[in-house]
């Protein structure tokens, strides 16, 4: 069944799915719940066509711009860098932050194969210089990579003469801000401290 073979190579390209997941996924969706894998389909070919990268923070949007920097409500004097675009998700939710944001994409990490290049440093770099930024929050995971990614956009950052933080740590080191619960992100949000480089 070259049709069943072909989706459970697809599904093992998912991150965190491995081929006994993936084979157990596409034999449920062979079970005769069309109505089920169209919709399925229907949703990743929407994502695939619909979305793009938001050209100030380059976080997903269906539109121009993301809601968020369309907002005027928002502040456009702090801008909350973070790795990944559910990260933005995340802190929306717990409603502690009225900033902007810049997503990465990314952390560097030489084991994964992601070096300074690899991440959307120097766009954000690019949007100090064109904006009056007054501070930089970063929150990256509290993971090795995530560190390293904040040190090095620290440093990048330090010559424009703006506030550094660190969203402080509620969340535990080794854990990813997208599964913190909202009132410790809030926290680790209110109580950020200065970041020293």
């Amino acid at each position: 069944m070259e049709s069943i073979a072909k989706l459970i190579k697809e599904l093992t390209r998912l991150p965190g799915i491995g081929e006994k997941t993936a084979t157990r996924l596409a034999y449920y969706i062979a079970r005769g719940h069309k109505d089920k894998a169209l919709g399925l389909s229907s949703a990743i070919s929407d994502v695939a066509r619909k979305l793009k990268f938001c050209p100030d923070c380059l976080n997903l949007t269906e539109e121009s711009y993301c809601r968020i920097c369309n907002d005027p409500q928002r502040n456009k004097s702090i801008i909350c860098v973070v790795e990944e675009a559910q990260d933005v998700l995340a802190i929306e939710k717990t409603g502690s932050f009225n900033g902007i944001y810049h997503v990465l994409h990314g952390s560097i990490s030489p084991l994964d194969g992601m070096g300074p290049d690899d991440i959307k440093a120097a766009e954000l770099i690019d949007r100090l210089k064109k904006t009056s930024v007054k501070e930089l929050i970063i929150a990256t995971n509290p993971t090795t990579s995530g560190e390293a990614t904040a040190l090095y956009i620290a440093k990048l950052a330090k010559p424009h003469g703006i506030a550094i933080t660190r969203i402080a740590f509620g969340i535990p080191f080794g854990g990813d801000i997208e599964y913190v619960d909202k009132s410790t992100l809030g926290r680790s949000i209110a109580t950020r401290s200065n970041l020293n480089v």
